[in-house]
């Protein structure tokens, strides 16, 4: 999987990008078929106080693309909440398409029974 982090009016450091990395590749255990993930790090110093941090994160996969977006007043925190919402967010996909499936083959039984 290829992780692209881009800052927006804050520095990068390896302490940012190694965090943003190992929370995104553990995402990779909910959803396998993760291609790749594009974080923008946002520092807004005008705003609000509990908005001061904004992360959006879109992860690029096979159909319809994962994307969430988080503020905190700690990056870190805003960090954790889009990961979170990122892990529901591959679930609830995970769970939909296993229900899909088995529903297809379900049908399927069925018209063999029917038809022969």
């Amino acid at each position: 999987m290829q992780i692209h982090v881009s800052p927006r009016h804050l520095t990068l450091t390896a302490a940012i990008h190694g965090y943003v990395a190992d929370k995104v590749e553990h995402l990779e255990s909910i959803a396998e078929e993760i291609i790749g993930a594009h974080c923008v790090l946002i520092h807004d110093e005008g705003g609000a106080v509990q908005k001061k941090y904004q992360v959006k994160v879109h992860l690029a996969i096979p159909g319809p693309d994962v994307h969430a977006e988080s503020y905190d007043s700690d990056l870190y925190a805003a960090i954790d909440k889009v990961v979170d919402k990122l892990a529901r967010q591959l679930r609830k996909r995970k769970t939909r398409v296993k229900l899909r499936n088995r529903h297809v083959a379900q049908v399927k039984v069925e018209r063999k029974k029917r038809f022969g």
